[in-house]
């Protein structure tokens, strides 16, 4: 159990400090290249043009984790396929998400960035990744592709606000950690540990005001990927049928800033697929918190949440009901109010 506990250990320091030393690096590539972020219309909420390459540094503290896992350490068969499976769907979002970075200010049509990430999606079904307790084989597949595919692109939606998107992915990664141990799956627990390392290890960079730098759509959408797969490998009912619902608890500041943010522009005839700023995070800043406090917020909501789902996953059915019910009343009253403010 020591050397385990080291192991995962091992994996979070490795992809934190790979993350964190080529951050400035990709900065000056960025910099260098001219791949700025500008101020191109009113969607946007900073105010110079600032470097977009940090999901390279986030791409390269994951992958460099998993090759040295993969070198040093004498996985199960399984635990190293199913590994591969995010190593390659993850390698293919991340240069769909460099290639939109690249493209800026126009990026890439939103047609063939759905068919990127379904083959993604696909990707790990054909890799035995897919939700099993769904019936028939048909509709756990399709199924898993539509929630594989909303995870991605809702870490990429909730990216407008420095330290949103990475806080959020760290705090997801490490619930999913904490509701996998112990547990045989354990391509989970070391994919969660070195998720969760390079978003932290990315994280002071993209708060530091000298040296800002945004992760991109590289990185929001590997996140999204990453963890949607690590989703897929947890046993969520031992306790109870409920506990299946665990997965949306840990991801659901971004999946309810998503479906809030659409459900706005369908109500005012606008297409969900164009910018606004109509999100939780921007909502909130309108009613006077600061910009940290935001993200200080966001992330003990999806702690919170996080510890829900834990909850949902050890209690009896009808305590894991109550705690939904919980949640589920919490959600529409914050919805309401965020709702009510206004946005011009």
């Amino acid at each position: 159990m020591k050397s385990y506990a080291g192991l995962l250990a091992t994996s979070f320091v490795c992809s934190a400090a790979v993350s964190f030393f080529v951050t400035p690096l990709v900065r000056l590539l960025s910099v260098r290249l001219g791949v700025l972020d500008t101020v191109s219309s009113s969607v946007k909420t900073h105010k110079e043009p600032t470097p977009v390459f940090g999901g390279v540094a986030i791409y390269l503290g994951f992958m460099a984790t998993m090759l040295l896992l993969r070198l040093t350490t004498n996985f199960p068969t399984g635990t190293l396929y199913n590994l591969r499976a995010l190593v390659i769907g993850g390698s293919l979002v991340f240069v769909l998400g460099l290639v939109d970075d690249l493209k800026r200010p126009e990026g890439v049509d939103y047609k063939p960035k759905f068919l990127v990430q379904i083959l993604a999606a696909g990707l790990l079904i054909v890799f035995g990744l897919r939700m099993r307790f769904l019936q028939p084989a048909y509709v756990a597949y399709a199924v898993t592709m539509v929630w594989v595919v909303g995870v991605t692109n809702a870490f990429n939606i909730v990216d407008i606000m420095d330290g949103l998107s990475a806080s959020q992915a760290a705090v997801a990664a490490l619930a999913f950690l904490m509701i996998s141990l112990p547990s045989e799956e354990l391509y989970v627990n070391f994919a969660s540990a070195a998720l969760a390392g390079a978003a932290l290890g990315f994280l002071p960079w993209n708060l530091s005001s000298k040296r800002k730098i945004f992760m991109g759509d590289s990185g929001a959408l590997l996140l999204g990927f990453v963890l949607a797969g690590i989703s897929l490998g947890t046993r969520y009912s031992d306790v109870n049928d409920a506990g299946v619902f665990a997965p949306l608890l840990i991801l659901f500041v971004p999946a309810f800033d998503t479906l809030f943010v659409s459900l706005l522009r369908l109500n005012q005839g606008k297409s969900p697929f164009l910018g606004s700023r109509d999100h939780f995070a921007l909502r909130l800043e309108k009613m006077g918190f600061s910009r940290g406090m935001v993200v200080l917020m966001a992330a003990a909501a999806a702690g919170l949440l996080g510890f829900c789902a834990f909850l949902v996953t050890r209690l009896p059915l009808w305590s894991a009901v109550a705690v939904y019910v919980f949640v589920a009343v919490l959600v529409l009253w914050v919805a309401r109010r965020m709702a009510l403010v206004e946005m011009r």
